[in-house]
């Protein structure tokens, strides 16, 4: 039975479970998380189940500059290693900069897997030599990737293991912890996303500001709208740019962008404009129009898309 503050978890159709067992339980308990962390519970909570206890979560806020890391998260205390990134030149060969940020193909890691990657100079070596000794000495890292805004990430599962039994934990699960990696790094950077105000303290005054600036009104404009004088919306605004560290309009409406505050730009502007492209292969392109909820609701049932 469930702990009472547990959500229920739903039963799988039988079409459902054709995939591992393993992965269709992952993404069935992922799709009711509420909150990043359990999503983050759940994965750690899956490379335990594979002796893989030593989970890495990377992502870069821009894909053209890796040094802006967006978050970093393990399941162990990872400080050694940030001791040891302080070096450029071994940092700059991390799996995340060397390969995830570039290619999109998992790939295998650590000691056990140093003579199938590239030369590493020896202070990289002696990086992967220090995790072995922590009981990091096999992985399986999964490239991860969020095209709006740009990112670049990494999900990255370890364990104390010889090449010959980590290349027999990815032949049975490898495609099960491919596709939850993918899948969790979109939920967790999803609820990380709706977090940033809980975790920046940010008012619920302070939110309507973000979204009339991201929607691109001028100073006039806003301080009409709030019925306050244009010096005390600058010192508001001015205060909202501390608090989440933007440094110019831009920024701040790049964030309620990507805090999900405005609407689509790629979806029309017309409320009244329902409508969707359809592309097929031989024959063209099409713009249908959907009269109404109930017809698209319609097309649907008939096995339309």
């Amino acid at each position: 039975m469930p702990a009472p503050h547990e959500p229920k978890k739903r039963d799988l159709l039988a079409a459902e479970q054709q995939t591992p067992q393993l992965l269709h339980d992952f993404l069935r308990d992922i799709e009711s998380t509420r909150h990043s962390v359990e999503v983050w519970d759940l994965l750690v909570g899956l490379g335990r189940q594979l002796d893989l206890p030593f989970i890495d979560f990377i992502t870069a806020s821009n894909f053209s500059e890796l040094q802006r890391i967006l978050f970093v998260r393990c399941s162990y205390d990872s400080r050694w290693l940030g001791h040891e990134n302080e070096d450029p030149e071994s940092a700059k060969w991390s799996y995340f900069r060397s390969h995830a940020a570039r290619h999109l193909t998992p790939i295998l890691v650590g000691l056990e897997f140093i003579d199938d990657y590239l030369h590493l100079p020896e202070c990289r070596v002696e990086v992967l030599r220090e995790a072995a000794r922590r009981g990091m000495r096999a992985g399986f890292s999964v490239p991860l990737r969020v095209n709006a805004p740009p990112q670049a990430g990494m999900i990255t599962f370890s364990g104390d293991h010889s090449k010959r039994d980590m290349l027999a934990i990815v032949k049975a699960h490898g495609w099960a912890l491919n596709v939850a990696a993918l899948i969790a790094h979109q939920r967790y950077v999803a609820h990380f996303a709706t977090e940033f105000f809980d975790r920046n303290q940010i008012s619920d005054k302070q939110r309507e500001l973000l979204e009339l600036i991201g929607r691109g009104l001028q100073d006039k404009q806003i301080a009409a709208d709030l019925g306050i004088s244009v010096s005390a919306l600058r010192q508001r605004m001015h205060n909202l740019m501390i608090k989440t560290k933007c440094s110019n309009r831009a920024e701040i409406a790049a964030l309620a962008m990507s805090a999900g505050m405005l609407p689509d730009p790629q979806r029309s502007k017309d409320p009244k404009a329902h409508y969707f492209l359809v592309q097929m292969d031989g024959v063209g392109v099409d713009q249908i129009e959907v009269k109404s909820a109930q017809a698209q609701s319609s097309g649907a049932d008939t096995g339309n898309s």
